[in-house]
């Protein structure tokens, strides 16, 4: 607009000279002062022209620097893209990137009680899903947490986190790898006649299922005890295990994940993570530590086994009309004592056959053993990893009568007097079985557990 307005007030200025010169001419004739009128008006003219081929050449060499450093900028950006994705780095994305990626946030393919998951695909044509974290207090203390767990984080059993999108309110975004089978409990219980949206599912085989159980263990022994710090996940279930196009497993979701010192044997968490698959120590404010984890996984492989939720409401047998919980990990722990493992399989697995029972009794045991309610019991996922692969020998896991965790597998508006009652054992109990110095500053009390509905 500035040079527009140069050329013109150049134009208006050589015409006003040129007409000066013409009216000397008339009104002086060829006398001495209107040569000297015409000599300066001339030199007036030849410097506006001067000046204004000059501003043309410079307008010409900036328009060509500024298009070779905008080249050079966008090679260097192009360049450190490539570094960051080659070096495993997340990417800060635009709003509207993800906006566009995703049509508008239009194909929804999952959500939680904070989060909605959206497909979407990147402008190089990678398949995304897109986390949005809609909670706001919660929301930033879930970003903060993913990002910082897995940021830096890689493995072939961990999902991979392409970039994020932040802001100073909610809601915020991560970028993750597309995982086109979907999660595990889609693929070990049975379809529900409410699902509204089509997902990816059907009966996972047996080879299958012991593979996803080797996979989620190699990812939680290399978050325990491969990276810089140990990385405690304190939300493992079904859900949060993605299926690829193979069926590797891949644990996700590290939106109640804890980074601690590889010299801390506990750490204190006032998150809540999901009914079920909490570890007694955690309910019972003992503090929390890798094998929480530990005691989540094998809840998560009793229920591959089983092909069933550990915690459901099924039909009283005396009263058809009343529905009761019922407790699975302790169905287990009596057949096992009865001798009769193969009765908690999947009855979909029995029927299609191809069941290995010498697996079945390998994976019932390494569970029983990660679910004692004594942490010091628990083995390590290192070690699990040891047991499932053959290297170490599994033997007959100690029994335990679960007062605890049947307890707590009761919901809150189903308890009742004789439920109540068992409060003052659950005490005794806890008194004797995690022993720890560390000060829990959790505001939450036993009797008023917050379980998250994630």
């Amino acid at each position: 607009m500035e040079d527009r307005r140069v050329n013109i007030i150049a134009a208006i200025s050589v015409i006003t000279l040129i007409i000066i010169i013409i009216i000397a001419r008339v009104l002086l004739k060829l006398s001495k002062a209107f040569f000297l009128i015409c000599g300066a008006g001339v030199a007036v003219i030849l410097a506006v022209f001067g000046f204004v081929f000059l501003s043309l050449i410079y307008k010409r060499r900036r328009r060509i620097l500024e298009s070779q450093l905008k080249s050079e900028g966008q090679e260097i950006r192009i360049e450190y893209s490539f570094l960051r994705k080659v070096a495993g780095v997340p990417t800060k994305f635009r709003y509207n990137e993800l906006e566009e990626a995703t049509d508008g946030f239009q194909s929804l393919i999952g959500r939680g009680s904070s989060a909605s998951v959206f497909k979407g695909i990147l402008n190089d044509g990678t398949s995304v899903a897109v986390k949005r974290i809609d909670a706001e207090e919660r929301g930033a203390r879930e970003f903060k947490s993913e990002v910082a767990a897995i940021a830096n984080v890689h493995h072939v059993n961990l999902v991979r986190l392409f970039g994020y999108c932040n802001s100073s309110s909610a809601p915020r975004y991560l970028v993750y790898d597309y995982v086109s089978n979907g999660s595990l409990d889609c693929w070990i219980f049975p379809k529900r006649d409410s699902q509204r949206r089509p997902r990816p599912g059907g009966c996972l085989s047996w080879n299958l299922r012991y593979k996803v159980a080797i996979d989620v263990a190699k990812g939680l022994a290399y978050l325990h005890h491969d990276c810089r710090s140990r990385i405690l996940h304190l939300d493992i279930k079904p859900e949060n295990i993605l299926l690829d196009e193979t069926f590797r497993a891949l644990v996700s979701d590290f939106g109640l994940a804890k980074l601690t010192g590889k010299d801390e044997s506990q750490a204190v968490s006032t998150i809540r993570g999901t009914r079920g698959y909490m570890a007694p120590e955690w309910l019972l404010e003992k503090g929390i530590s890798d094998k929480t984890d530990v005691y989540s996984y094998g809840m998560v492989l009793l229920e591959i086994v089983g092909g069933r939720k550990n915690v459901c409401l099924v039909e009283d047998e005396k009263d058809k009309s009343k529905r009761k919980w019922q407790y699975f990990p302790k169905i287990v722990n009596e057949k096992v004592k009865q001798g009769k493992i193969m009765e908690i399989v999947d009855h979909r697995l029995m029927e299609c056959g191809g069941v290995d029972e010498g697996e079945v009794v390998k994976l019932v045991y390494v569970a029983l053993w990660c679910v004692q309610e004594k942490p010091r019991l628990r083995p390590s996922m290192a070690r699990v990893v040891d047991m499932l692969e053959g290297r170490v020998r599994v033997d007959e896991p100690p029994g335990t009568r679960m007062i605890l965790v049947d307890f707590l597998s009761v919901d809150d508006d189903n308890v009742t007097d004789s439920n109540i009652n068992m409060m003052p054992r659950l005490d005794t109990m806890s008194s004797q079985g995690t022993q720890s110095n560390v000060e829990c500053n959790s505001t939450y009390s036993f009797a008023t557990t917050v379980f998250s509905g994630r």
